[in-house]
C-alpha cells in the first residue's frame, strides 16, 4: 500500500473512531472535521466507502454509526474465544480453577470465555455469558486496576458465597478492557496463582497485539 493510501485509510479509521466516541450522540460533519483535524471535503470522502459498507449512516447533515458494524461484532466473539482457548485451557489445568475471559461493557463484565478443569471432582460453574458490576467480584475489579495499583486482584464472596477469585488485566491491547481470572470454591494462594493469571493475561496479550 502506497503512503497516500495509508494515510487514507488511518483517517478513515480515525474518522470512524470519532463517530464511536460520539456515543449516543450524532456528529455533524464539521465536528468530525474538527475531530480528525482534516478539511469537511475530506470528511465526505471518507465518509463515501464506509457508508456503502454499512459501518456508517448519514442522519440529514448529521453521522451514526451503521448496522454493518454489528455484521462485524458477531465476527469477533467466536474468534476471540479461539484466540483465547488456549491460554485459559493452561490456566485451568495449572491452576485447578475455572479459567474466564471477561469484557467490559459500561459499568458491567461479561464473561466471553470459559474453561473448566478436566482434573478435579468440583469446580465453579462459571457461565459465558454471565454479567456483574464492574466493581465486584475479581475480573471486573482487575480491569479497573491501574498500573500502580499492582498487577492482579483477589476477592472471596462478592459474587458467589465461599467462591474466591483472581484476576489480572489483560494490558496492551488497544481499546480492549479486558481480564483473565480464575474462581474457585476451594482456597487458592493468591501469592501463587496470581502470578499465573498475570502471565496469562499477558500471553492473551500477545496475541491479540
Amino acid at each position: 500500500m502506497s503512503s497516500e493510501g495509508s494515510l487514507t485509510l488511518d483517517r478513515g479509521l480515525a474518522l470512524l473512531q470519532a463517530v464511536a466516541d460520539a456515543e449516543g450522540e450524532a456528529c455533524t460533519v464539521s465536528e468530525l472535521a474538527t475531530r480528525i483535524d482534516v478539511s469537511r471535503a475530506a470528511v465526505y470522502r471518507l465518509l463515501g466507502p464506509l457508508t456503502e459498507r454499512g459501518l456508517v449512516w448519514r442522519d440529514g447533515s448529521k453521522v451514526r454509526l451503521g448496522i454493518g458494524l454489528l455484521r462485524l461484532a458477531g465476527r469477533v466473539l467466536p474468534q476471540l474465544r479461539d484466540a483465547a482457548a488456549p491460554v485459559l485451557r493452561d490456566l485451568a489445568e495449572d491452576t485447578g480453577a475455572t479459567a474466564h475471559l471477561s469484557l467490559a461493557d459500561a459499568d458491567t463484565v461479561q464473561a466471553v470465555a470459559v474453561i473448566e478443569p478436566s482434573w478435579t471432582s468440583f469446580h465453579v460453574a462459571y457461565r459465558v455469558g454471565t454479567r456483574h458490576p464492574v466493581s465486584r467480584g475479581a475480573a471486573g475489579k482487575a480491569i479497573t486496576l491501574r498500573q500502580d495499583e499492582g498487577e492482579w486482584v483477589s476477592t472471596v464472596g462478592e459474587l458467589q458465597q465461599g467462591a474466591q477469585g483472581v484476576a489480572a488485566p489483560v494490558r496492551g491491547v488497544p481499546g480492549f478492557r479486558a481480564s483473565i481470572g480464575v474462581v474457585s470454591l476451594d482456597t487458592l494462594d493468591a501469592e501463587t496463582v496470581g502470578p499465573r493469571v498475570v502471565a496469562a493475561a499477558a500471553h492473551l496479550a500477545r496475541i491479540l497485539s
